[in-house]
């Protein structure tokens, strides 16, 4: 969003609302505005109102605009709008760019702060409204830069410590990536506001620090304040980023006996909250128990059901949203598409794909993905690397990763070898690409291959991603990286480990080293290398730290490797635990020795 900067001296501040003028006399004309429900139908009345010399009639432009700029207004309407209030010769009335600004903070747009510029320029002083309207604008369009302008002008007139303004300004630091301006601000606060904590907890979750979230909730309870249906649903993202189930059913017990648990999005912020934390049976409670349900509920619990790999349940609520008259969007088939991939449904998840036409839904970036994933993942490597080839848009590295990590899997070292040039030349800074283009070329005995491929990844100082899990006890949230000892209880998870290893030998564990190629290392020591792994750890320490038989929930950052993912089978067999898993592409479900994932992962 770039404009011309907002250098014109502003006029002095109005307050926040101005005593309405005498409304001029009604024409019959005016009458009719409020039935046009089409912009093909409005452009017809502004015609007839040109002719009748009402083009710039103060009545005329304050309903047209606040028609054309009204919560869920198509774009071209706010365009249309922006046209008529073009040819007012010299507009005097704050109250018509507010409505402007109103329609842009909803439809991100450069023409917000021209609109303010424009305002400046006439001469009309800027009220409240007018800063909260650009700045949300602003946010909206992540333009930082003129978001500073903006805050600079307030500081001028003497808004920017207003009660309205404030936590707009805090929102507009965050949503345009400057966590340290919104704090900054934040911190400057003279008094306690909902809003600005809402403000925070939402950019901390925005920027993946949901430990910060959740202490900011913690502190607006502290101080008595009332959390409202937006603080609810930021502290369940973050519940949800954590995989901290029992906080999040707490906040669903708290939410039930403050009265919000009614509302359809709070009801979906936690239908999401429980299938991210793996209790999949408690999103479905919550979905079941909801007496109205709009396209977003129905769709979060689409995804759940994928998300868990229970793709034909996924697929049966597809179409009984469908039968029941809503209309799915792209998030929807997003849904679906991801159940059929993880469920090996090809055919079903190619069929669907194609519907999207029909629905007059246009394919993303994320519903290619799920095709390339859908084809790789079966074996149909040539067809999903042609697929990406042709696509109508550039692809980026996130689709040609998708594709390397199946011909890793698949032993394609000669197709991994393209997949992998494709990605240098968009993105050379991903250390996992490195990792298992390398991997693959050691598997297929590509020495030399393997060499230059480590030796590019030296040179360009790329590293991996460490792994790190954690598990949610007793209301905290403990965190284990493969390998070190962070975690002040690690010694004890690594006896654990050790001792774990021990009884599972007896039923046949064996280590699966098929996944570490180092040359100079033994069969021992390659299996020494796996044995600390950080879902390894987390397990055994949640083996330490809970009751016989509780169900134990994992988070892991990285995909759940081989070995970890044999162990943890052998774990919920021989220490009868139910082992939930949710590792970067899906959550396993382990029980009775069986993954839920039928190892198709």
């Amino acid at each position: 969003m770039s404009s011309a900067p907002l250098t014109s001296t502003p006029p002095p501040l109005l307050p926040a609302k101005s005593k309405p003028k005498s409304p001029p006399p009604q024409h019959p004309l005016l009458s009719h505005l409020p039935h046009c429900t089409s912009l093909r139908s409005l452009a017809q009345l502004h015609a007839a109102a040109v002719k009748a010399g009402l083009a710039a009639h103060p009545a005329f432009v304050t309903r047209l605009l606040t028609l054309c700029t009204a919560p869920g207004a198509h774009p071209a309407h706010l365009a249309y709008a922006r046209q008529v209030f073009d040819r007012v010769p010299h507009p005097a009335d704050a109250v018509w760019y507010n409505t402007l600004l109103r329609g842009y903070a909803r439809s991100p747009s450069p023409a917000a702060v021209r609109v303010f510029v424009r305002m400046l320029e006439e001469g009309v002083a800027p009220d409240t409204y007018t800063f909260v309207s650009l700045l949300k604008a602003c946010a909206a369009a992540r333009a930082g830069e003129e978001g500073r302008q903006a805050h600079a002008v307030a500081v001028k007139v003497g808004a920017a410590g207003h009660e309205y303004v404030r936590p707009t300004l805090i929102n507009m630091y965050a949503e345009c990536g400057d966590g340290r301006a919104a704090r900054a601000m934040f911190d400057r606060m003279d008094g306690d506001c909902v809003v600005s904590y809402n403000a925070m907890i939402a950019a901390a979750v925005r920027s993946s620090r949901p430990g910060e979230a959740l202490v900011l909730f913690r502190e607006m309870q502290a101080k008595g304040l009332e959390p409202t249906s937006v603080s609810v649903i930021s502290v369940l993202s973050a519940c949800a980023l954590l995989g901290a189930l029992e906080l999040g059913r707490w906040i669903h017990e708290y939410v039930q006996k403050i009265g919000l648990d009614s509302l359809v999005k709070v009801s979906t912020a936690l239908i999401d909250m429980y299938a991210k934390c793996g209790s999949l049976e408690d999103a479905i409670a919550v979905f079941h128990g909801m007496e109205s349900r709009d396209k977003q509920a129905w769709s979060v619990m689409i995804v759940a059901y994928a998300n868990h790999g229970y793709g034909r349940e996924a697929i049966s609520l597809f179409e009984e949203m469908k039968k029941q008259g809503i209309k799915p969007d792209d998030i929807t088939f997003l849904g679906v598409l991801y159940a059929c991939s993880h469920s090996g449904l090809v055919s079903e998840g190619l069929q669907y794909f194609d519907d999207m036409k029909d629905h007059g839904i246009i394919p993303g970036i994320k519903h290619y993905g799920c095709v390339t994933d859908l084809l790789a993942r079966s074996g149909q490597l040539e067809r999903a690397y042609k697929f990406i080839d042709e696509l109508p848009i550039k692809p980026t590295p996130i689709l040609w990763r998708t594709l390397l990590s199946a011909c890793g899997g698949h032993g394609d070292v000669e197709l991994g070898k393209h997949v992998f040039e494709r990605i240098l030349e968009l993105d050379d800074s991903h250390g996992g690409d490195y990792v298992i283009f390398s991997n693959l070329c050691a598997n297929t005995g590509k020495w030399e291959e393997m060499n230059r491929v480590r030796k590019l990844m030296n040179e360009k100082g790329v590293v991996k991603v460490p792994g790190c899990s954690s598990i949610e006890i007793d209301n905290t949230v403990h965190e284990f990286f493969a390998g070190d000892g962070r975690h002040p209880k690690s010694q004890e998870a690594r006896r654990m480990v050790d001792e774990v290893i021990d009884q599972l030998k007896l039923v046949g564990y064996v280590p699966d080293t098929s996944h570490v190629f180092h040359v100079e290392m033994d069969e021992e020591e390659k299996a020494t290398s796996l044995r600390y792994h950080s879902e390894k750890l987390a397990i055994a320490f949640g083996l330490l730290n809970t009751a016989p038989g509780a169900t134990l929930r994992v988070v892991k950052n990285l995909r759940v490797c081989p070995d970890c993912h044999s162990m943890a089978k052998l774990i919920s067999m021989v220490f009868n635990r139910r082992i939930i898993l949710r590792d970067l592409n899906r959550f396993h479900h382990f029980e009775d020795g069986v993954c839920s994932c039928g190892d198709y992962w």
